[in-house]
């Protein structure tokens, strides 16, 4: 008897309904099937690649049976839709339930420009060339969106990284700046983990503990994350709008000694609880608290709202100045600011802060939405694309070519990405020279080839690039380098 409906890990039953109709829609004699992912474009010159070794570990080393394909039968059937159950049975009785194929890709946490091969797949059997892209959807998935959200993390480090080298005397507290807050404002549970871990390769502080989780799970890391105790609206206006100063007493008091403490203070009036609470009927308990208070505002203009509050702790609090002739707060007080952040309102967070000579490490941040949720498909374009078929012993280059849009034109034959003269570049696979083709392979016929720790991602994420790679985040004031011919990948891959 088939198992119940709706468990959500049938891998036959996680692609698109349409893709159940292609097995036999191949050229007679199609033996094998070779495509690739990657970005197409989209508003950075490089992304930072990730997901992968998540996805195999979830969905292919788990092999399908006889009650997977009995359920695929029933759905596909409901859908009116046609079923290929004598290709399935192959695979399970042929290859113990695993799917044929292999999957090469870039050593995960490498940050490269776009338009460049990040995956290649194609199949190992030749009885069943239409596997390499059945499973598209779950593929394509698991890693435009890990990918997405640990670029967009990235590019907020090197933005972070630029203001403290240029204002702060502690670089040092980089991994600590930027805090995940999207798990409420995603759309699953799976997203949260996959969007958090991203995150998790640039920045140490989260709350999502998903992430943390799958970073664990999937990456084998250890204490992957950190985070701190933090008053919500609910905990300071359950105390009543008369008590507010006695609500952050409490939470000064109950924490005291933890090294960070944030404190919502915008329940009511930020500006009296900058000058008049933390100021001055908090601040001699503030001042031996053990800990770093930070005051987090959360609402108003991002940019404008965390330099008044920084200004206005420093009347109160006082500051120093510092090797870089910037204004540092005390260090058991400091700023943070959660709501409202993208990258757009990063850059102009830190060009405020940087013009009114405010050191960028008085402040603190946490990234919801901006960070996990404000991204799609398209933001960086990705797609999977057939590149090559082999047919009756013969390679044949699969493309397409559009008329009407010429950045979708995809890539022809079997491909490798190298590194040459200081950039990537994806070429044919004849065209690399022994050792040089930076995709390996990670997985073959249900084994696992690879097995990446989380500081590898980690490692590898922060190597030197070129900064034409996150100029776009950079304040306006920040030159550029120029950009070299990162828009042309497509034309390094010959027809």
């Amino acid at each position: 008897m088939p198992r119940l409906l709706s468990n959500f890990d049938n891998l036959i039953l996680n692609t698109d309904t349409y893709k159940h109709s292609h097995w036999n829609l191949y050229p007679p004699g199609t033996e094998y099937v070779s495509s690739y992912i990657e970005s197409r474009g989209g508003p950075f010159p490089a992304h930072l690649f990730v997901g992968l070794q998540a996805f195999i570990k979830k969905y292919l080393l788990r092999p399908l049976t006889i009650d997977d394909i009995d359920e695929a039968e029933i759905v596909t059937h409901q859908h009116e839709i046609p079923f290929n159950r004598e290709g399935w049975l192959g695979i399970v009785n042929e290859h113990g339930g695993y799917l044929p194929v292999e999957i090469e890709a870039v050593p995960e946490g490498t940050v490269l420009p776009n338009k460049n091969v990040l995956v290649q797949i194609i199949n190992t059997d030749p009885k069943y060339p239409w596997v390499t892209s059945f499973f598209e959807t779950a593929l394509l998935r698991s890693i435009w969106y890990p990918t997405s959200v640990a670029t967009i993390s990235w590019l907020a480090k090197q933005l972070i990284r630029e203001a403290l080298e240029k204002t702060s005397d502690h670089p040092e507290i980089l991994r600590d700046v930027l805090q995940d807050y999207g798990a409420r404002g995603v759309s699953s549970q799976e997203s949260a983990a996959l969007g958090g871990l991203a995150h998790l390769i640039n920045f140490r502080q989260t709350n999502t503990i998903s992430g943390s989780l799958a970073a664990t799970l999937y990456y084998n890391a250890l204490r992957p994350a950190i985070s701190q105790p933090n008053s919500e609206h609910t905990t300071v206006t359950s105390w009543g709008r008369d008590n507010e100063a006695k609500a952050h007493a409490n939470l000064i008091e109950q924490y005291r000694g933890w090294p960070f403490v944030v404190a919502v203070s915008d329940s009511y009036d930020l500006h009296n609880a900058v000058h008049n609470i933390f100021g001055r009927e908090l601040k001699e308990q503030i001042i031996n608290s053990g800990s770093t208070i930070l005051v987090r505002p959360d609402s108003g203009d991002p940019a404008t709202v965390i330099s008044d509050t920084v200004e206005g702790l420093m009347e109160e609090f006082g500051y120093i100045t510092n090797s870089k002739g910037y204004k540092v707060l005390p260090d058991y007080i400091r700023a943070a600011q959660g709501d409202g952040l993208t990258l757009d309102s990063l850059k102009r967070i830190y060009a405020e802060l940087d013009r009114r000579k405010l050191a960028a490490d008085n402040i603190y941040l946490g990234m919801g939405g901006g960070l996990l949720q404000y991204i799609n498909r398209d933001t960086l374009a990705f797609a999977q694309k057939a590149s090559a078929v082999r047919i009756n012993g013969q390679w044949v280059d699969v493309f397409k070519e559009p008329r009407t849009d010429t950045g979708k034109r995809s890539k022809r034959g079997r491909l490798a990405l190298v590194f040459r003269d200081g950039e990537y570049r994806t070429v044919r696979r004849e065209e690399a020279a022994e050792g040089e083709n930076l995709l390996r392979p990670v997985y073959r016929d249900g084994k696992l080839l690879v097995n990446d720790n989380f500081e590898n991602l980690i490692e590898r994420s922060e190597r030197p690039v070129p900064r034409w790679y996150y100029s776009p985040v950079l304040p306006d004031e920040a030159v550029a380098e120029p950009q070299p011919r990162w828009r042309s990948a497509d034309e390094r891959v010959s027809a």
